[in-house]
């Protein structure tokens, strides 16, 4: 089992990312993580104005991945993820959906425990994730901005028992991951989740399937992950990927696919407050004829 601390973290994931750890296909591997404030929040005095944004979206890793090569696939499940037992909620002008009406920047502490986010009296039950998880990419992108490497994607279903699959831009694939969050809803209209401390458990592997963009698989369905400063550009481009995914996966033909997909695949919101928007079409396994198979 590999162990990769906290203090070993990046903030950008790019081409000449350095490894912190080497893990091979099957290798299990923790990841201790800081919050996405750089554990700069201690009370509700201290708000989002006072800390060092150089500090934010710290990301543990990055780790190698033996056999994982440009072209293929890394496979990431997700085994286990510990929260800390208290969350921080930030909230500033200008900073998210409605951040045209927020007067000044606000703080929330919020107290975890017994398997609940305590918020002004309600327990609201935590369902832990991760925000930001990612491997090397092409160009120099921040944390906190997410893309076809994957990054600031902020999606929920990124959570325990899901395993996600990202395209390899670099041999080594180079592994990063942080901002978990105790609860969030789709959407992190406010800009922030309950931003906590933690440890996340995965197994890694190396797959030879050539994707584009990032794919979470669940139980259930497989949910295409794209990420664009414009929502629109980003639900066509995700809806195109999940038309590509139906066609090649059926036998059907464009069009085929594109009418299956206007009746089974939803086209969902996952975080609208990043610099670059994230939307994610799911596609539930039972219309692929169940002949698909990832090796």
């Amino acid at each position: 089992m590999i162990v990769v601390p906290k203090e070993k973290h990046v903030y950008s994931f790019g081409p000449n990312m350095k490894e912190v750890a080497r893990a091979k296909p099957g290798d299990i591997v923790i990841f201790e993580t800081l919050d996405a404030l750089g554990g700069q929040i201690k009370t509700e005095n201290d708000t989002i104005e006072k800390i060092d944004f150089s500090r934010v979206n710290p990301a543990t890793g990055p780790v190698y991945v033996e056999g994982a090569k440009r072209g293929m696939a890394l496979k990431v499940k997700v085994l286990d993820i510990e929260v800390a037992d208290r969350g921080v909620i930030v909230t500033a002008p200008g900073a998210g959906v409605l951040g045209d009406k927020v007067r000044e920047p606000k703080t929330k502490v919020c107290e975890i425990r017994d398997g609940f986010v305590h918020f002004n009296g309600l327990r609201i039950p935590i369902k832990p994730m991760i925000g930001v998880i990612g491997v090397a990419s092409e160009e120099e992108i921040p944390t906190g901005t997410p893309g076809k490497h994957g990054g600031n994607m902020d999606t929920n279903l990124i959570t325990i028992g899901s395993t996600v699959y990202f395209p390899v831009f670099k041999d080594g694939a180079y592994l990063a991951l942080g901002d978990l969050h105790a609860v969030m809803a789709d959407g992190e209209v406010c800009v922030s989740a309950c931003e906590v401390s933690g440890r996340v458990t995965v197994k890694v592997d190396v797959v030879d399937w050539k994707i584009e963009w990032p794919i979470v698989e669940t139980s259930e369905a497989y949910y295409i992950l794209v990420s664009h400063e414009n929502l629109e550009e980003a639900i066509r481009e995700a809806v195109n990927q999940g038309v590509k995914f139906i066609m090649e996966r059926t036998g059907l033909s464009w069009d085929e696919a594109y009418m299956l997909a206007s009746l089974v695949m939803d086209v969902q919101i996952s975080q609208l407050v990043d610099p670059k928007k994230t939307i994610r079409v799911k596609i539930p396994k039972i219309f692929l004829g169940g002949t698909f198979r990832i090796e």
